[in-house]
Formats: structure tokens, C-alpha cells, sequence
């Protein structure tokens, strides 16, 4: 039968443990920021999770590539990503890639908004999806100057999606997709 000393030893490595594990539960910390800059904006920044020292309840990272809670740079990536290109929960960029993705250029996403925009619901000049508005548009429900969907098949949009190399992504009409 284990003495008093071994059983007090044993509770302090016990509440070592759970302090250890009550500590993992918590968002780990990441900062790092390279040396090499242009300018103030370093090549690399990284911000994830929270830092309490300095009143942040997320990372933010700015730098030409950032990658953080909140991303802004040339290239971001985050749950919010502003920059160049933006990959993200919520994407904002010339070319975003995210859930809501709004791109100037190319935005890819569930949903997209952008001057091309591929996704699950789409709204730009040329815009793929489910649901798709733009002047050229193809989608199951489409909705455009020139249009391609399960009710409409306009010839100008199957011959802007078929030279620009997009026609494999448009319904055909009357026939199902394998």
C-alpha cells in the first residue's frame, strides 16, 4: 500500500496534468513576422489565435504573404483575407478564393461575387453556378442578358462559354450531366 508521500506526489503530478490539459484547450498563439521587408511590410507575417498581452482576440497578420485570423497582403489567408490574392472564410481581392468570396477579377467560392464568378451562387459579369446572374451567365437557374440554364439556352452565351473555354462548366440543355 502506497505511504502519504507517494499519494501526495502522485495528486501533485495529477494536478500538473490537468493544469497541462486545461492549457492545450486554449487557442495556441502563433506571431512571427520575417526580417526581410519592402518597405515596413515584411516578406512573411503569421498571427493566429489570440493575444491577450496585446488586446487582440485574433491574430493579425500584414505583409506580402499573410496568413492569420485576419490576413491582409499581396497574397492572404484567413478567415478574413483582404489582398492580391485572397483565400479565406470571407475573401475580399483581385482573385478570391473563400466560402464568400468577392474578387475583382476572379472570385471562386460558395458563394461569389466578382467580374468572373464560379461558385454555388455566383453574380458577376460572366458568372457560373446553381445560381448564376450576369450578363453572361450558365447556371441551373440563370438569370442575364445572355443566359444558359434548364428553361433558356442563348446562343451568344453557348458561343462566349464555348471560346473562352468555359462550356464544360454550363448545363446542356436537355441533357443530364454524368
Amino acid at each position: 500500500m502506497p505511504g502519504q508521500a507517494d499519494l501526495e506526489k502522485r495528486v501533485r503530478e495529477l494536478e500538473q496534468e490537468v493544469q497541462q490539459l486545461q492549457q492545450g484547450r486554449r487557442p495556441p498563439k502563433v506571431r512571427y513576422r520575417s526580417a526581410a521587408a519592402i518597405g515596413d511590410l515584411p516578406l512573411l507575417s503569421i498571427a493566429l489565435g489570440p493575444d491577450p498581452e496585446k488586446g487582440e482576440w485574433r491574430g493579425h497578420a500584414r505583409g506580402v504573404v499573410a496568413i492569420g485570423d485576419t490576413a491582409m497582403g499581396g497574397v492572404a489567408i484567413g478567415g478574413l483575407a483582404v489582398g492580391g490574392i485572397a483565400l479565406g472564410g470571407l475573401s475580399l481581392g483581385l482573385v478570391s478564393l473563400g466560402g464568400l468570396a468577392l474578387g475583382i477579377f476572379l472570385a471562386l467560392g460558395g458563394a461569389a461575387v466578382g467580374g468572373t464568378a464560379i461558385g454555388g451562387g455566383a453574380a458577376g459579369r460572366v458568372a457560373i453556378g446553381g445560381v448564376a446572374a450576369g450578363e453572361y451567365a450558365c447556371g441551373g437557374v440563370a438569370a442575364g442578358a445572355h443566359a444558359i440554364s434548364a428553361l433558356r439556352r442563348d446562343p451568344e452565351a453557348e458561343a462566349f462559354f464555348r471560346e473562352h473555354g468555359l462550356a464544360g462548366l454550363c448545363p446542356s440543355a436537355g441533357q443530364r450531366r454524368r
